[in-house]
């Protein structure tokens, strides 16, 4: 009974850990300034959705993703890692990653984003797949450069089909489902972002 009584007080203890799992760069200095070019700084802030809005501005976040919010990933305590890019005394944009539910696991999908919601880098820091490669090459990812949200509002989750500039967006690895779960992850990313940063 003692035992029993250790295992459920352990899982207890550990439980809001596993419950919310933000997304980090894994080198924050150096990842900031080759995400950023002549950036001299950055500040990190920690934004979750419960409190700054509740289900109420979830609600608005999932209308903007055009699907429902589940599993690990997805709850609404999330902490979300957002870095505020400088120069000099400037604020020059954003760095803000998501993790996406993947074929094989967790993705982790990061935005660079000028002042005005415009990306001007993608990186996918985790990706387990076969064509990881493909995704990861600048070839693929270079084609996000310049799309903002409004631009991604036109990708179908749920049908997993774009149109206007998403429809241009070629898949490297045709067939492989994580260039739509790639594709709703950084449609997640900015309808979170058009929050945290108030476009």
């Amino acid at each position: 009974m003692q035992k029993f009584t250790l295992l459920i007080l352990f899982a207890l203890l550990w439980l809001p850990v596993w419950a919310a799992v933000g997304c980090d760069l894994n080198d924050p200095d150096k990842d900031v300034a080759r995400l950023f070019p002549g950036s001299t700084g950055y500040k990190t802030s920690y934004r979750t959705l419960s409190r700054e809005g509740g289900k109420a501005l979830l609600a608005k976040v999932e209308a903007d993703l055009g699907d429902k919010f589940s599993g690990l990933y997805e709850t609404i305590d999330i902490p979300y890692t957002l870095y505020t890019i400088y120069k000099g005394e400037s604020k020059i944009g954003y760095i803000h990653g998501v993790n996406q539910k993947g074929r094989y696991g967790g993705l982790q999908i990061f935005l660079s984003l000028d002042n005005t919601g415009r990306i001007t880098n993608m990186y996918l820091q985790k990706i387990s797949s076969k064509n990881a490669k493909l995704f990861r090459a600048e070839a693929f990812t270079a084609q996000f450069t310049g799309l903002n949200q409004k631009d991604l509002a036109t990708w179908d989750v749920g049908k997993g089909s774009g149109k206007g500039k998403t429809l241009a967006i070629k898949n490297p690895a045709p067939g492989d489902p994580d260039f739509a779960a790639i594709m709703r992850g950084v449609k997640k990313n900015l309808a979170l972002m058009r929050h945290f940063a108030g476009w």
